[in-house]
């Protein structure tokens, strides 16, 4: 499988690193392991060099990372790391690179997934996306114009913290919601679901009118053309798309939203692919930061 531009993905998240390589559009030598999430910052940077190292006969010419947290993608130095103590100010690309000698591009997992989906799902037919991952947390990435959009340190899409009803966004349209607010989980609902259960289903409906009202923000601070639904809890998707839907119907603009389409992930390895897409994502980014910056020089 070598090839002069292959690129090495990898999804560094709080329980494990997962990591692959891309051919026609899929992801192979698929790996996966722990990640030592408690241990120093040394145990958890051997951890992530011995899955890099696991893939050098393959012949990689650069890596990609998606990793919680806020990341400076220009210097490679990733920041607060809630699920993965030691990692408070780590400058993983110089370590990377130093130790691999390649070129290594960082950049938040949210911001992977909203990537990896834009360019191998059916997102790509569109310009302006944004990816929303439900899980134990919610995260998500912004495609404006083709690209990524990050904001400083890859800020840009925090919206499980901004406040919504007593808590904040997470609260209510991530796991959280449910085992908060009906002591059980998503997936056991979405089995009770499945069996009929007109309570589980009134759950979800109501899960999905949440969902909706983060949705309803997006379209107003984004106007995007499309909106991908990633996460554990997609697969739900059909007990609260409901309540998504006659939330969404409120919004006053009806040529954006009428014409929004929503999409539930149907990639496995969405991190992974946007990792590796993140590559061919910087060198646009320095190519577009060189031509402002040659326009707008004095003569």
């Amino acid at each position: 499988m070598k090839a002069s531009n292959l690129v090495l993905g990898l999804d560094i998240g709080g329980t494990k690193i997962s990591s692959g390589m891309i051919r026609d559009g899929k992801v192979l030598e698929r790996k996966e392991s722990r990640t030592p999430a408690s241990l120093p910052q040394e145990d958890i940077l051997d951890a992530i060099s011995s899955q890099i190292e696991s893939y050098t006969s393959f012949g990689f010419k650069s890596i990609g990372i998606g990793i919680p947290g806020l990341v400076d993608p220009g210097e490679g130095v990733v920041y607060n790391l809630a699920n993965i103590p030691s990692f408070q100010k780590v400058n993983l690309k110089a370590y990377l690179e130093k130790k691999f000698n390649v070129p290594v591009a960082i950049n938040n997992d949210a911001n992977c997934f909203a990537l990896g989906e834009y360019k191998f799902g059916p997102a790509h037919e569109h310009r302006h996306v944004v990816g929303i991952t439900l899980g134990t947390g919610i995260g998500t990435g912004i495609i404006a114009n083709g690209h990524l959009y990050t904001g400083r340190l890859c800020g840009a899409g925090e919206w499980g913290a901004v406040p919504y009803l007593d808590q904040t966004f997470e609260d209510y349209c991530s796991s959280k919601f449910f085992k908060r607010e009906y002591k059980q989980s998503a997936k056991k609902l979405s089995v009770k679901a499945e069996q009929g259960d007109q309570e589980a289903l009134d759950i979800f409906k109501e899960y999905g009118s949440h969902l909706g009202q983060l949705i309803y923000r997006l379209l107003l601070a984004y106007a995007p053309e499309a909106i991908v639904i990633g996460g554990s809890i997609r697969k739900a998707y059909p007990f609260f798309r409901k309540g998504l839907q006659e939330t969404i119907g409120q919004f006053p603009y009806k040529p954006i939203s009428e014409n929004l389409k929503i999409y539930v992930s149907q990639l496995e390895d969405s991190a992974i692919l946007g990792a590796i897409s993140l590559v061919e994502e910087n060198q646009f980014l320095v190519s577009s930061e060189n031509t402002v910056d040659k326009s707008t020089s004095l003569a």
